[in-house]
């Protein structure tokens, strides 16, 4: 599987980075890296434009002349996101005009990341070509204008981006409103199997990332399945810097096991370690077919297990939950662990969950179990008949809401995709569904088709009245 792009937002502060982060992700949440021994985060995030998925990086304001405080310190982890990134946006401020500072930027970008575009953020309601012809004196191409605030020239800047970076295999979306920036996946139709036992696809080789904090045992827990010191396991944070991918078979049953590094908030050791990396954690997700989320029964249930829960989530990725260490808590404790799991990852009720002990290897064949029911379930192929038939009774049961004197009308719907399975459900004035109606859709198809652990989506596609105008 080809690894996601990753895009770097770089400039000095105050020029918009933050503010085009959000636009490309489409939220304001995401997860946070700490390198150990630094005082400023780098935030990654998940973005899609069309049907094609990127990682993007938020820096600090970038000082690269700093000397002294936490100015070298963001320096710092903004030169490891340059690094990490196969293209950098090179944020300037289009109202300021260039600056000393951006010049100085702009010779660090020329020594050290692949690829740079100049964005010229802040251009609205100003010519466009007219605020961006100062900064072709960085020697970094031809800027781009863009309004993060308001969306302009978004969807182009990103469209350029990934196509230096990797070609489209196809033509690009064509109809795009910039209103609706970023698109959602694309729904290619899945073809129509027959009505036959084989629903759930199983015969395909499983990739199985094993995730979570620093020092759940995660390492510890591959070691165990594949039966020998595979990994290095040590009871301190950070052991792991890469992800590692591991062929082996269990059960007749064909997998991949990656091993990532743990995806730490705060900084718990001295050591500043440059190569860390959590871009590689999150493009092992994306290529995975089902994450192990692994907690640490003894750490209890942090907030940033909610962060990588939510990401796992975004990502439409299969997933089981291991608590592991749990012979080492006791009565007590085991009860404050299931009550966090159920307030702060209340979102995975899709996913099973077993206590575990890697260490012991006490679960572990149940784990397992679950991961191939978890696989199945997110690559089953689901008949366009049944799913229709089933439609119908989800509306006999429950009609959607009237929005004024419009109801809307569900008329047929088929299989969309697959990792996650995506349901497109077909008809008139779907526009109206609430979001309240499109969770009771998602409940009702997957108690229908047993979808265990996996996320699924229901998308609408209303018809066009050709009467209309």
């Amino acid at each position: 599987m080809s690894l996601l792009p990753v895009i770097a937002l770089v400039g000095r502060t105050n020029v918009g980075k933050s503010t085009l982060f959000n636009r490309l992700t489409r939220s304001r949440s995401a997860l946070v890296a700490d390198i150990p021994g630094l005082t400023r985060d780098r935030q990654y995030g998940r973005g899609r434009v069309g049907d094609r998925p990127f990682i993007v990086i938020d820096t600090g304001g970038f000082e690269p002349e700093a000397k002294s405080g936490v100015y070298v310190q963001m320096a710092r982890q903004t030169r490891q996101a340059v690094v990490e990134a196969d293209m950098v946006f090179f944020v300037v401020d289009g109202r300021e005009g260039l600056t000393g500072h951006d010049e100085e930027i702009a010779a660090e970008l020329r020594k050290r990341a692949q690829r740079v575009l100049v964005v010229v953020n802040k251009t609205e309601g100003r010519p466009r070509e007219q605020v961006a012809s100062d900064f072709h004196a960085l020697g970094l191409g031809d800027p781009v204008p863009i309004s993060a605030a308001h969306g302009d020239n978004v969807r182009p800047l990103v469209d350029m981006a990934l196509e230096m970076i990797a070609p489209a295999p196809t033509a690009p979306v064509e109809g795009f409103d910039e209103t609706d920036w970023p698109a959602d996946p694309a729904d290619a139709e899945a073809p129509d199997v027959d009505d036959k036992d084989d629903k759930h696809a199983t015969a395909r080789r499983a990739r199985v990332a094993v995730v979570g904090r620093p020092n759940a045992g995660k390492s510890t827990l591959i070691n165990t399945l594949l039966g020998e010191e595979r990994l290095v396991a040590f009871d301190q944070p950070g052991t792991t810097r890469d992800a590692v991918a591991i062929d082996f078979e269990r059960g007749g049953r064909s997998y991949t096991l990656v091993d990532t590094a743990g995806i730490r908030r705060r900084a718990k050791v001295r050591e500043t370690v440059e190569k860390f990396s959590v871009v590689k954690t999150l493009q092992a997700i994306e290529d995975s077919n089902v994450c192990i989320l692994m907690l640490d029964a003894s750490e209890g249930i942090a907030d940033q297990d909610a962060s990588i829960a939510g990401y796992l989530l975004e990502a439409g990725r299969a997933v089981v939950v291991a608590v592991n260490k749990w012979d080492r808590v006791d009565a007590a404790e085991r009860e404050r662990v299931r009550s966090e799991f159920d307030r702060k990852l209340h979102f995975l009720r899709f996913a099973r969950v077993h206590f575990v002990s890697a260490l012991e290897a006490t679960g572990i064949g149940a784990l397992m179990k679950s991961v191939n029911e978890a696989h199945a379930a997110a690559m089953c192929k689901l008949p366009t008949p049944k799913l229709t038939r089933s439609l119908h009774e989800a509306v006999e049961r429950q009609q959607p809401a009237r929005r004024g004197p419009v109801r809307p009308r569900m008329r047929y719907a088929h299989q969309g995709g697959q990792n996650p399975p995506i349901i497109v459900v077909h008809g008139s004035a779907l526009q109206h569904v609430t979001d309240a109606y499109r969770r009771y859709l998602e409940g009702w198809f997957r108690d229908r088709f047993e979808l265990v652990g996996t996320p699924l989506r229901v998308e609408f596609r209303s018809s066009h009245n050709p009467y209309a105008d």
